[in-house]
């Protein structure tokens, strides 16, 4: 059975839901989901997997947590020709973190799932968690 991962940072849960869904998206199309909180992963597990999920909320001035930021740059070093879906939440601005975070990983050599980042303002509502589960399945595939 295929394992994919999902790897996230949440400050207040709504990633963490976002999280959720697209591990439940990746089970019911029939694979493993591992779903982690980035303080209980390690990069290393993700150099050979093809295909994978980031995700977390925006802090501050539209940025990712320094945890999750470290995680990332950890990344980078082998996220040439992995397919990654990146995700979060936020409560303010516009996105601007998301579109950062996805030119960064592309920069990188990484395709964007579904060409862009999935975001949800606040807690994810019922669009936002089909959403979830949909990029869960297209990671599973």
């Amino acid at each position: 059975m295929k394992k994919v991962y999902v790897i996230y940072w949440s400050s207040t849960g709504n990633t963490q839901a976002m999280a959720e869904a697209i591990g439940q998206g990746i089970t019911e199309a029939g694979a493993e989901a591992v779903v982690l909180d980035v303080s209980s992963a390690d990069a290393s597990v993700l150099q050979d997997e093809t295909a994978f999920a980031l995700g977390a909320s925006a802090m501050g001035a539209e940025e990712l947590d320094p945890d999750m930021d470290a995680f990332v740059a950890e990344v980078e070093a082998f996220a040439s020709g992995k397919r990654i879906a990146l995700f979060g939440s936020y409560d303010w601005g516009d996105g601007e973190w998301m579109r950062t975070w996805c030119e960064r990983m592309e920069n990188a050599g990484a395709s964007i799932v579904g060409g862009e980042g999935l975001i949800a303002n606040l807690t994810p509502d019922d669009d936002a968690v089909a959403a979830c589960k949909a990029l869960g399945a297209e990671l599973a595939k």
